[in-house]
């Protein structure tokens, strides 16, 4: 079993509350708008990161993270990637990914929107986190914390902070 928390849009903040939401997860999924590679290499001291890198992401941050990640963890795939969409509203070239790999679970970011919601026609779990940073038009910071355990996910809990 593993314990992982999922965070997007941090536009450059990576403070108390979220290290206190973060502390006890195995690692880190990051959905994009990081903020810069500083800040990835400071969540990457805290805990073990996997991210991609989003439209605000500066050209050393996409040299570090990928666009789209394809990788599995305690036996569920996953397929992450910055600006997704959601079921039924994805980006065509990233449905197009989420059609040749299959994940069992899907995370996206950009939105800045939480949203976790089960993708029947692909039969995923869709995830974005929505936003954890300061920055952007939302009013409440959000993250998310699971388990995952022989590809099943449990225990999902949403983290909420005010801007």
């Amino acid at each position: 079993m593993k314990k992982i928390g999922i965070i997007s849009d941090t536009h450059g903040i990576f403070d108390a509350p979220l290290k206190s939401f973060l502390a006890e997860v195995d690692e880190i999924w990051h959905a994009g708008d990081i903020g810069s590679a500083a800040l990835s290499d400071e969540i990457a001291a805290f805990k073990p990161l996997r991210a991609v890198y989003g439209n605000i992401d500066d050209g050393l941050t996409r040299r570090i993270w990928p666009e789209t990640a394809d990788f599995a963890c305690e036996g569920a795939g996953v397929l992450m990637t910055h600006i997704g969409g959601y079921p039924g509203r994805y980006e065509t070239p990233f449905l197009r990914r989420i059609e040749s790999s299959r994940p069992g679970v899907i995370v996206t970011g950009h939105s800045h929107i939480l949203k976790v919601m089960y993708d029947r026609r692909h039969d995923a779990l869709h995830i974005n986190p929505g936003a954890a940073g300061k920055y952007g038009f939302h009013k409440v910071r959000t993250a998310i914390r699971l388990e995952i355990k022989d590809g099943t996910i449990a225990d999902l809990e949403v983290g909420e902070w005010k801007k």
